[in-house]
């Protein structure tokens, strides 16, 4: 890779061992890829905040290349809403931990955004914009709906970014990279659920195959970062086009290979990844509730009487403050609702053992080991209020 003078100077450790470690990481990587240079960055998102996700050693990690950022850079959802706490009781070890993580951020010079959804009023990127950014959805996202420019980075990678405030110069961040390679037609109209549920089916199909989709109508905002998370989830997919909707889908597809898909594909995907046990729970928002969905829910519930499972929608510090007639309704139903953390990031399953979910990002990990081995009722937001509106 060509380096310039400054960026030579980094690279053999004249400005201090963490912007070092910084550059040679992100010359390995854009070797690996065959970038012949690191490019400027708007902005960076950092994945690998919650103490649950990194451990101890990301915490040494952190300490080695801690050093100031040089471009707006946000972080992803923690362990525990750090204001209201929840959702879960935390024992003392993992809030020590975590507050740890989150000091050493924070020196940095990084936002205390704490969402995976920072394209809502933290870090609002324009087409075209390169960015290094990590979060699977956020990344999915920003690629396919704005048409800005990211890899999948990690949150090393991404944290190496933004204390350089350059990433190489290869993957996406290529006109080339972003063309469709296959083409899916969708027959049947979607909703949140079915987005997600599509999303889900696609994933192990793909890979990482950029697809070009064809649907039916025009999908809300809303709908699309509900296929967005799932197919991130379940796939290496970096970014999708909508046809005529998306901002780069007229791009030139690559192949003629198509997939249909119809009514059943999208039940049989939707009946395979949920369970009859009854949830304890009812969580909402993974992705992060937009502002539309926050007011949407608040709704619902408003004058009606709450029973059932507990009720914990999650969102952004941002617009819980905007919206909050929209909260004031939802909490006097019964519900809670919480910033900083997310049902999948945070120890959901030390208190609750099935989860009912319109999520088919949480639907997906929830079940895992890792995540604590959850039965999980994946359904539409209307279907779910079932359970807790009497």
């Amino acid at each position: 890779m060509y380096l310039t003078r400054e960026e030579e100077s980094i690279y053999d450790g004249n400005q201090g061992e963490a912007r070092k470690i910084a550059i040679r990481l992100l010359v390995a990587l854009g070797e690996l890829g065959g970038a012949e240079r690191l490019i400027p960055i708007k902005s960076a998102h950092i994945s690998g905040v919650s103490y649950k996700n990194i451990g101890d050693g990301g915490i040494q990690f952190l300490k080695k290349i801690s050093d100031r950022v040089s471009v707006p850079t946000t972080l992803n959802p923690l362990g525990f809403d750090i204001e209201n706490g929840g959702p879960v009781d935390i024992d003392e070890n993992f809030r020590k931990k975590q507050m740890e993580i989150i000091h050493l951020y924070l020196n940095m010079g990084i936002r205390e955004s704490f969402t995976c959804t920072p394209y809502y009023f933290y870090s609002e990127p324009q087409f075209g914009d390169h960015l290094a950014w990590a979060e699977s959805s956020a990344i999915i996202y920003v690629n396919s709906l704005i048409g800005a420019r990211t890899n999948r980075e990690s949150g090393p990678s991404a944290l190496a970014s933004a204390i350089i405030g350059k990433t190489p110069d290869h993957g996406l961040h290529r006109t080339e990279n972003r063309r469709p390679q296959i083409i899916i037609n969708v027959s049947v109209p979607l909703d949140y659920t079915g987005f997600a549920s599509l999303g889900l089916y696609l994933g192990p199909l793909l890979r990482n195959r950029i697809p070009l989709i064809r649907v039916q109508g025009r999908p809300k905002d809303m709908e699309l970062k509900a296929l967005s998370a799932a197919l991130s989830a379940t796939s290496s997919l970096p970014m999708f086009h909508v046809e005529g909707i998306t901002p780069e889908s007229n791009l030139p597809v690559e192949s003629g290979e198509k997939v249909e898909v119809g009514t059943e594909i999208i039940k049989e995907t939707m009946a395979k990844n949920t369970s009859s046990t009854e949830p304890e729970v009812i969580a909402i928002g993974c992705p992060h509730l937009s502002p539309e969905e926050i007011e949407y829910i608040a709704n619902l519930v408003k004058g009606k009487k709450k029973v059932g499972p507990d009720l914990l929608l999650f969102t952004s510090r941002e617009v819980r403050e905007r919206e909050s007639k929209a909260v004031e309704i939802i909490e006097e139903f019964g519900g809670k609702v919480l910033a900083d953390t997310c049902m999948v990031v945070s120890p959901l399953s030390s208190k609750y053992k099935s989860t009912g979910t319109n999520s088919g990002k949480a639907s997906f990990y929830l079940p895992m080991k890792g995540y604590g081995n959850q039965k999980v009722s994946f359904m539409g937001i209307l279907d779910l209020l079932r359970w807790v509106i009497s």
